[in-house]
Parts: C-alpha cells; structure tokens; sequence
C-alpha cells in the first residue's frame, strides 16, 4: 500500500504530525509513505526512515507567480509525481483549501480528511470523500492527525506505543558535540524566546530572571539562546547580556543543527514554538508557557514536560494581537518555570523516550 500525507506547514504542525509515521509502519506492515511538506519545513522530514519521498511544495510563491513558467514547471512535476506514485489513500491533514486542493491532485480515490468541525477552512470539505469526525479524547493537535489516518485501518491509536524522531546527519551530530564541549560541566538549557505570534511572546525581563535563577540553582549550568530571525538574535543578544557570563547566543543554526544540539542539551525552555515540539518529538525534557494557545492542546506530554499557563481567564484566546498583552505576559513568572525545571532535573529524572 502506498499513501500520502498531506501537512505542509507550520514548523510544529509537521512535528505535531510526525506520530502518523509510526502508527502507519506499525499497523500495515510494508507501508510506503510520502508527504507533501512546504519548502521551508522540509529539513524535519529529511532522511526520516519511514518516508520513502518528499514532495516539496512552494505555495506562497506559486500564489504570488501564478502564471510564471518556474510555477507552471513546478506543479507539472508535482502532478506527474503523483501519477507516478499511484497513491491508495491520501491523508489531508490540513485542512484548509491548500491542503485539499493538493490532497485532490494526487489522485488518490480515497482522500480522508477532518469533518466540518475539525477543518480549518470550509472549502477544504470539497476535496475529501471521508470525512472524519474528531472525538473527545482527540482534543490534542497530534491525535486529531492519528484519528484521521487510523479510519481506514480499523485500529484505534490509543494504548499503542507511537514513537517520535527526528533524522540529524553526523556532521549535524558531529557539530553539536563540538559546541558542546566548550561549555562548562553542568547542566545546559536551551532557551528559545522567539515564535512567531507576539501573543506567544514573554517578555525579555522575565527571560533575564529565569536565567539568572538558572545559573545560581545550578552549578556550572550553560544557557544557550537559540533564535530564527534577525529580531530574535537581538532579542537573544540582549536576554544573554542581561543573565551574565553563563549565557551564549548560538550562531545560526539549519533545522537539523538546531535539532542535534537539541538531542544533546539537559532541558529545552520556550513558549509554543518549534524549538520545544522538536525537543519533544527527539526525547528532550521541556518547560513550556502558553498564553494565547492551549497547552494541553498545543504542548508536549508526558512525565518528561511541564506545562505552564497563564491563569488569566481570556487565556488560550488564539489572538494575535490584544490589548492585554502586556498583562498576559506578566502572568507567567519566572517563579513558575523554575519550578518546572526543578521537578524536571531533581532525581529521580523523567525517563524520556
């Protein structure tokens, strides 16, 4: 049998996706598996084991270009590919018109998708002919994709054990061991302070107390400030700066990068971002904070993560912008996600996967 996943972005949507893998591998033996993944993602899926190929999509600049020759050529391709591979089923895991209109072109008889409730654009609805209903125990973004894909087979994913993984090369690994070694002995965090919702933000203050609590909790502890963007390395810059000599801004990092030393470090700190999915989906203890999002939705699970909201009641409002920002920052206290990092690092440690 051979299959299609159609998730194309965001960041931590296709790492909250990555489970369908291996609940495919386990259920139907022999499985071929392809997913369709924006330019921009596609570094997490590469050389995963159980994919047997990408197909790369550039929706925003197809959208911009709609008539240029490179776009004409590159949907051509697209959609001889999918001929090619003569696909059984396609799983739109997306849900928007996006999504659909490729999970259509693939050419698959079968296309599952979310029902009315769970798609994110109602047109999506046009392109799926099974249409799957979400139900109570599928409240969180992983197992609404493994409700869809487990239709078909007739096997419910819950009490299966479903792994997670992240392929990193050797220079990745290799690279990572070499940052590593320039740091002290004790334990090293990775601080991530940067997303891309400002409602998803804490502020630089509050990063600055955590770190410096960090380092005076724990001995010869490193603080390694990763970022993404011109913004968020100044942000990062300045967080470093303010906690003192046990912080260091990380240089540019590909998402493979960023993963191998993810691999590696004690604990990941971030809100909800792809920094602290990708900590989750290798194995890597997490501290998270969610204001605008719903961490029992969006985060980590398991012994291995702590979870903080804020306890503002407009909280998990999934605005972009508000005007009680800057109250909603000031609701997650540094007081909070040390806790969390004491539970994490105080023997027994958390098992990880």
């Amino acid at each position: 049998m051979r299959v299609l996943i159609v998730k194309v972005s965001a960041l931590g949507d296709v790492i909250h996706t990555l489970p369908v893998l291996d609940y495919l591998r386990q259920v139907v033996p022999g499985i071929e598996i392809d997913w369709v993944v924006e330019e921009g993602n596609r570094e997490v899926l590469e050389g995963h084991p159980l994919l047997r190929r990408l197909h790369i999509v550039k929706t925003k600049v197809w959208r911009k270009h709609p008539f240029a020759a490179a776009t004409r050529r590159e949907i051509g391709a697209l959609r001889a590919a999918f001929r090619e591979a003569s696909y059984d089923i396609a799983f739109d895991l997306q849900g928007n018109f996006k999504s659909g209109l490729i999970a259509w072109l693939s050419g698959a008889e079968r296309r599952y998708g979310f029902d009315a409730e769970g798609v994110r654009e109602s047109l999506n609805l046009l392109f799926t002919t099974n249409q799957v209903p979400l139900r109570r125990q599928d409240y969180h973004v992983s197992t609404r994709s493994l409700r869809v894909v487990s239709v078909p087979f007739g096997k419910d994913y819950a009490g299966m054990g479903i792994g997670t993984d992240i392929y990193t090369t050797p220079d990745d690994d290799a690279a990572a061991e070499a940052l590593l070694a320039t740091l002290a002995d004790g334990f090293v965090f990775l601080f991530h302070n940067g997303t891309t919702w400002r409602t998803k933000l804490w502020h630089e203050e509050g990063w600055i107390e955590l770190g410096r609590q960090v380092a005076a909790r724990y001995a010869d502890a490193s603080i390694v400030l990763s970022w993404g963007n011109e913004e968020e390395r100044k942000a990062a810059e300045t967080i470093a700066a303010g906690i003192g000599g046990a912080a260091r801004v990380l240089p540019k990092l590909t998402v493979k990068g960023l993963c191998a030393l993810i691999k590696k470090v004690d604990l990941v700190v971030g809100g909800d971002t792809g920094p602290v999915h990708l900590a989750a989906a290798v194995g890597t203890p997490t501290v998270s904070f969610y204001r605008s999002t719903d961490g029992q939705r969006n985060g980590p699970r398991g012994d291995s993560h702590v979870l903080v909201q804020s306890p503002l009641p407009c909280r998990a409002c999934l605005r972009k912008e508000c005007d009680k920002d800057r109250a909603c920052r000031s609701s997650i206290t540094a007081t909070a996600l040390l806790a969390g990092i004491d539970r994490l690092l105080s023997p027994p440690f958390p098992s990880v996967g």
